[in-house]
């Protein structure tokens, strides 16, 4: 399996506080794996490190197979940063910002001029690509640092709260173009609060809490981890003893909100064929049944929480 990011025990202090504390992760060709943590948990200081902006204490960190620290301009040739806040000049127009950013890379003219075109017109861009940037609204200039950070055609991205602050629409667009990146072979490390973007795009997610990797698995593994009881959420088309429902043994909580009769058990599938057949005996059909186990956000909270 080929590696396109390796951490190695990385470790920065600041004074007293370890803010990266021994950590260790890799990241797979091909994949958008997130990076999650609450304020001052070490995620800005690990892609700090992992762009080349600071260097580590100790520890190793290599971008497709080149050492961080010791062949940084090699490493950066082959990724693009995507920061929180928007990196474009404002009085410049979106052409220009692109243009120069290319520059920056090392792009020849003429590739740069053709993969600005392309880049415009992909993130609707294009009708625009004139006018200054001050002028933009806060989910184009969100696209347009995105593609600047794709001037270069790089193997790796890495994007800092992409989403963060924009409106419902530029969310989802942003969201089906980091999509689009992967299915074209990209890389991507996403940083996020958003539990629920990570949720639909992260193929794994790295939990990170106080400087030290919590957990790393597939956001559905992260959501086993958490020993709480399941719950099913059930609607009949007629009236329903509550007391006879509580005396299943499957059933540890009961409670009803509107036409729903919440199901709190430790055994969905036994609970399932109970309530299935105590509606049979009844006459009584089951319009709705849905099983719901603990979000990620249940999963963040109890992680951090731990530490």
């Amino acid at each position: 399996m080929e590696y396109v990011v390796e951490v190695h025990n990385l470790t920065k202090g600041y004074k007293e506080i370890k803010a990266v504390d021994g950590v260790n992760f890799k990241v797979k060709k091909g994949e958008i794996f997130g990076f999650l943590g609450p304020n001052g948990a070490g995620k800005t200081t690990t892609v700090r490190m992992l762009t080349g902006i600071i260097k580590p204490d100790s520890g190793k960190a290599y971008i497709l197979g080149y050492n961080i620290q010791k062949e940084p301009l090699k490493a950066k040739e082959h990724l693009g940063v995507v920061p929180e806040t928007s990196n474009a000049y404002v009085d410049l127009s979106a052409w220009q910002n692109l243009i120069l950013t290319a520059d920056l890379y090392g792009v020849p003219k003429k590739d740069a001029e053709k993969r600005a075109d392309d880049l415009l017109k992909e993130f609707d861009l294009y009708e625009r690509k004139n006018d200054k940037v001050k002028g933009f609204s806060k989910g184009m200039k969100q696209r347009l640092i995105l593609a600047m950070a794709l001037i270069n055609d790089p193997q790796l991205l890495f994007l800092d709260e992409p989403t963060s602050g924009l409106d419902v629409q530029s969310s989802i667009l942003i969201r089906q173009m980091l999509l689009q990146l992967r299915e074209k072979g990209k890389t991507i490390l996403l940083t996020t609060h958003n539990l629920e973007e990570a949720n639909k795009l992260c193929e794994r997610i790295a939990i990170i809490n106080k400087g030290k990797i919590a957990a790393i698995d597939t956001p559905e593994n992260l959501k086993k981890m958490i020993k709480k009881l399941n719950t099913i959420e059930i609607t009949f088309d007629g009236s329903i003893d509550v007391q006879e429902l509580s005396d299943f043994p499957e059933i540890q909580e009961i409670r009803k909100t509107g036409d729903k009769f919440i199901l709190n058990t430790d055994n969905v599938n036994n609970l399932i064929y109970a309530v299935t057949e105590y509606a049979k005996s009844k006459d009584i059909k089951i319009v709705a049944l849905n099983t719901l186990t603990p979000s990620l956000e249940e999963v963040f909270i109890e992680l951090t929480r731990r530490g």
